[in-house]
C-alpha cells in the first residue's frame, strides 16, 4: 500500500538550498515547500532528527498535508476527469453522483461494488449499470466502480486495495471527501468483495455493508473497529449465502460479547427474499452513515489476509514482515503499549499525542516482555515518512518505535 506521493520533503541543508537555523524547523520547511516538487532535494540527517514540540508537530503536519493536497489536485485532475484508475496493466472505470449539501467537515463517500463475476464483460457491464442506480444516500458521493477484471473474484484480488486507496485519496483531495466518512458496500459478487476487502482496509473505512455475498475463506476477526452490516435473503441458498450469513452473525455476536467495545455489527436476514432483496437492503446506507472512522482505536486486531498490508491503524510492518493469516494485536493503556503476535516480527508502533503523551516516557511491552521504555521524540523525518507511507492526514505520525516481538 505504499507509493509515491511527494519526494521526501527534507530541507536541503547539505546542498546549500536553504539555510535552516537549528531550532527553527517551521521556517525551513516553509521555505523548502516553495520550491517545485521536482527540485526538492534530500536534507541532512541532523535536520531529520530535529526534535519538535507538540505545537510545532501540529503546525508542520498541517503544512505537509496542505502541500500534499495541492500537489494531488494538479497531478490527479486528469485522472478524475477521465474517471479511470490504473494499476499496472489494469484499469478501473467509475461513475459517481453527488447527493445533498456538503457538510463543513467534508462529504461522505460510498463505494458500491457491482455483482456478476465469472461472466462475459457485457454481463458485468450490465451489473455495473444496475449498481449505479441501486442506492441513494441522503448526503455524499455515491460511486460505482467497474471491476478491472471479469473473474469470479473480481472484487477481492490484490490490485483492488491499491486502486481503492488511490481513488479515496483522489476524492479527498479533489472532491473534499471527509476521510473519516468513507463507506464500502457491494451486492452479490460485490458482497463477496465487502467480506474480503473490509477487514483488510478496516483502518481506512468508517463502516461497511455486505449484500447477498459469500465470504469464502476470510474471517471477521479483523473487523474489531469497523462497524459491519450483513444483508442476505432468507431463501438465498446459492453458495449457502443465507447459512453462512447466519454463521457470521453468530461469530460477530461472540466476538462482541468477548470484547464489548468492539465488533459493532448489524445482521438482517430478509424474510421470504432470495438473492434479490427487493431493495430492502437499502437501509444499510443510513445505518453506515451513523458511523465515523476512529483512526486511533485503543485496541487493534490485525489479521492479515492473503492480500498483505504493511500498515494498519497505528501499526506498521517493514518489507517482508507481513505473512498471510498471521495476527498481531495491540492495546494502548495510558503510556503503555502492549503487543502480541508471532515471535521475530519487527513491528513499528506509530505514535502521536492523541494516543500517548509524548512529553512523558512510553513503555512498549511485546508478548509480555518490555521492549522499550523512554521518551519518543517528535521529528519532521517521521512525519514525512508516514505521509509517504500512508497518504492519509489522520496517519501522519510525528514519532515511531520499532520493536521485535520476542
Amino acid at each position: 500500500m505504499r507509493g509515491w506521493i511527494l519526494s521526501y520533503v527534507w530541507v536541503a541543508l547539505s546542498c546549500g538550498v536553504i539555510a535552516a537555523p537549528p531550532g527553527n524547523p517551521i521556517q525551513a520547511l516553509q521555505a523548502y515547500l516553495k520550491q517545485p516538487v521536482g527540485q526538492r532535494k534530500p536534507a541532512t540527517e541532523d535536520f531529520r532528527k530535529l526534535t519538535l514540540s507538540l505545537k510545532q508537530a501540529e503546525q508542520i503536519s498541517g503544512l505537509l498535508w496542505t502541500d500534499h493536497v495541492a500537489h494531488l489536485r494538479k497531478e490527479r485532475a486528469k485522472e478524475m476527469q477521465a474517471k479511470v484508475i490504473r494499476h499496472g496493466e489494469l484499469s478501473m472505470r467509475f461513475e459517481y453522483v453527488v447527493y445533498g449539501d456538503k457538510p463543513k467537515d467534508g462529504r461522505s463517500l460510498y463505494i458500491s461494488m457491482h455483482g456478476g463475476g465469472n461472466a462475459p464483460a457485457r454481463v458485468n457491464d450490465g451489473q455495473w449499470e444496475n449498481q449505479k442506480r441501486l442506492y441513494r444516500p441522503k448526503e455524499g458521493i455515491y460511486l460505482a466502480p467497474r471491476a478491472p477484471t471479469n473473474t469470479w473474484n473480481l472484487w477481492h484480488q490484490g490490485h483492488i486495495d491499491p486502486m481503492f486507496m488511490r481513488l479515496i485519496e483522489n476524492l479527498v483531495a479533489l472532491q473534499e471527501v471527509n476521510p473519516n466518512r468513507v463507506y464500502l458496500m457491494g451486492y452479490s459478487a460485490g458482497g463477496d468483495g465487502v467480506y474480503q476487502v473490509a477487514p483488510r482496509m478496516a483502518d481506512t473505512l468508517a463502516a461497511a455493508a455486505m449484500m447477498a455475498g459469500h465470504p469464502n475463506e476470510t474471517s471477521p476477526v479483523g473487523l474489531r473497529n469497523l462497524p459491519f452490516a450483513i444483508h442476505v435473503g432468507q431463501n438465498d441458498r446459492g453458495f449457502n449465502r443465507n447459512r453462512v450469513a447466519a454463521e457470521w452473525s453468530d461469530q460477530l455476536a461472540a466476538l462482541r460479547k468477548a470484547d464489548p467495545k468492539g465488533y459493532v455489527h448489524h445482521v438482517q436476514i430478509h424474510a421470504g427474499r432470495g438473492h434479490w432483496m427487493n431493495r430492502e437492503d437499502a437501509v444499510a446506507v443510513e445505518w453506515m452513515a451513523r458511523h465515523i472512522r476512529n483512526p486511533l482505536p485503543r485496541q487493534i486486531v490485525w489479521r492479515q489476509d492473503d492480500v498483505l498490508h504493511s500498515d494498519f491503524y497505528w501499526l506498521s510492518l517493514s518489507a517482508g514482515q507481513a505473512k498471510a493469516r498471521e495476527e498481531i494485536r495491540a492495546k494502548a493503556v495510558g503510556q503503555y503499549i502492549e503487543l502480541t503476535g508471532p515471535a521475530g516480527r519487527r513491528v513499528t508502533v506509530n505514535l502521536k499525542d492523541e494516543l500517548v503523551d509524548l512529553e512523558q516516557p512510553v513503555v512498549i511491552m511485546a508478548n509480555g516482555k518490555e521492549q522499550y521504555r523512554g521518551r519518543v521524540p517528535r521529528t519532521i523525518g517521521t512525519l514525512l515518512e508516514t505521509l509517504k507511507e500512508r497518504r492519509d492526514q489522520e496517519y501522519l505520525f510525528p514519532a515511531r518505535v520499532e520493536v521485535i516481538l520476542p
